[in-house]
């Protein structure tokens, strides 16, 4: 297998580092307990003040750690889980190990420029590293024109590909009634807290909502590629929204109120579940198809 010993090798580094860094979160304690503290903006934020986030706001701090028991219990499992099948040749194992390498890459990219600095500064680096060279060299190992034969033709990719356009404009709706309003306005996002600018809007606009569209025009042209993309954002795609769940969830039980994200999110997440399923089950053969 092409690259089996590089991808297995960096695969094992990002389960290893995502598995510490996630319990770190979960379960590190110390600090002085939850305060305020006035924002170079005059604003006055909660902050967490216990264990590995104690210096984020705290309902950021919160999320963090409720999607940390996502990472811990069912992102890194199904990271190994996929690297053992798709050592062994399986097609399907394959296309979950790219999604699932996806959702690393994008979680700690996103844990590098927001979470205020920690301890654990340098394992995100080396868990973005590590997850950005595994994801490629999954994604390239790949030939698209043999992976796309591997799909039954009666594959319903304008349904899939039509899910994924509109979650892509769902999300960026949700994000854009985040920024536009006080960009007219001249005023500062709440969300911004004590922060320097909006990470998460900000990544998501520019780079994974972009890829999202893609990934679904190019599937609903059926174009080789797009079988490649589209069932890989799939699954990355159920992985993230179980965590967005449960940090929904967890804003929900301290008070805040998570609207409009309580509707969108599990809704997206459950649509998720089913075209991921269908889509798997629209192979053909289980055998991995690898470029030579």
């Amino acid at each position: 297998m092409i690259y089996k010993k590089s991808i297995s090798g960096l695969t094992f580094i990002v389960a290893v580092l995502g598995a510490t860094a996630a319990a770190a979160g979960i379960f590190s304690t110390g600090g002085p307990g939850e305060f305020q503290l006035t924002s170079v903006r005059g604003d006055v934020i909660d902050i967490y003040g216990k264990g590995l986030y104690r210096h984020m706001s705290a309902d950021v701090a919160i999320q963090g750690i409720a999607q940390d028991w996502i990472t811990l219990f069912l992102a890194v499992p199904l990271l190994l889980a996929s690297l053992f099948f798709a050592g062994k040749g399986s097609f399907r194992a394959r296309l979950m190990l790219s999604g699932t390498l996806l959702y690393f890459f994008i979680t700690y990219l996103l844990y590098l420029v927001m979470a205020m600095y920690n301890p654990f500064f340098l394992g995100y680096v080396v868990l973005l590293c590590a997850s950005f060279f595994a994801l490629a060299l999954s994604i390239i190992s790949l030939n698209a024109e043999d992976v796309a034969a591997q799909f039954q033709r009666d594959l319903p990719v304008n349904l899939i590909g039509g899910f994924l356009l509109f979650t892509a404009a769902a999300v960026a709706s949700m994000w854009l009634s985040v920024v536009v309003p006080h960009l007219s306005s001249g005023t500062i996002p709440p969300e911004a807290a004590h922060y320097t600018t909006l990470p998460v809007q900000g990544l998501d606009l520019a780079l994974f909502l972009p890829l999202c569209f893609v990934s679904a025009i190019l599937f609903m042209r059926r174009k080789p590629f797009g079988y490649v993309c589209a069932p890989v954002y799939l699954f990355f795609l159920l992985i993230l929204m179980t965590a967005l769940t449960a940090k929904i969830i967890g804003m929900a039980l301290t008070g805040s109120d998570p609207f409009p994200a309580i509707i969108i999110i599990p809704a997206i997440n459950a649509a998720a579940a089913v075209f991921t399923v269908l889509t798997l089950k629209k192979c053909q053969a289980p055998s991995v198809v690898l470029k030579q």
